[in-house]
């Protein structure tokens, strides 16, 4: 008989944007190493276009994706924000139910 998961390891995606390649890269590092995340990946480079104080703003932009379980949101969104350098950094969460079985568990593993 397979072995179930429990129900507060559902699994969760963080969409983070940040100012660049090297941010990204290093808030995501520390996310694994403190258990947090399991995996992430980056996307390098994207044009953002957002209203800030009253004006309208295009920048460059890196995209940090945050694979991890839904217990961990609130702990991830406060180590988010103390590494990051924007002062509202753009933290959004994705549920990611059902998948790959073999890598949910793999996953659950690597987050504690």
């Amino acid at each position: 008989m397979s072995k179930k998961r429990s129900k507060n390891k559902k699994v969760i995606l963080a969409y983070v944007t940040t100012k660049n390649q090297k941010e990204a890269l290093s808030i995501g590092t520390k996310l694994i190493k403190k258990k947090l995340a399991a995996c992430i990946n980056i996307i390098p480079s994207m044009i953002s276009r957002y209203e800030w104080k009253g004006k309208i703003e295009t920048g460059k932009e890196s995209v940090l994706i945050v694979k991890s379980l839904e217990h961990k949101k609130e702990i991830l969104i406060k180590e988010i924000k103390q590494m990051h350098s924007y002062s509202v950094p753009c933290i959004l969460f994705f549920d990611a139910s059902g998948g790959n079985k073999d890598y949910v568990d793999w996953l659950e593993k690597g987050v504690s």
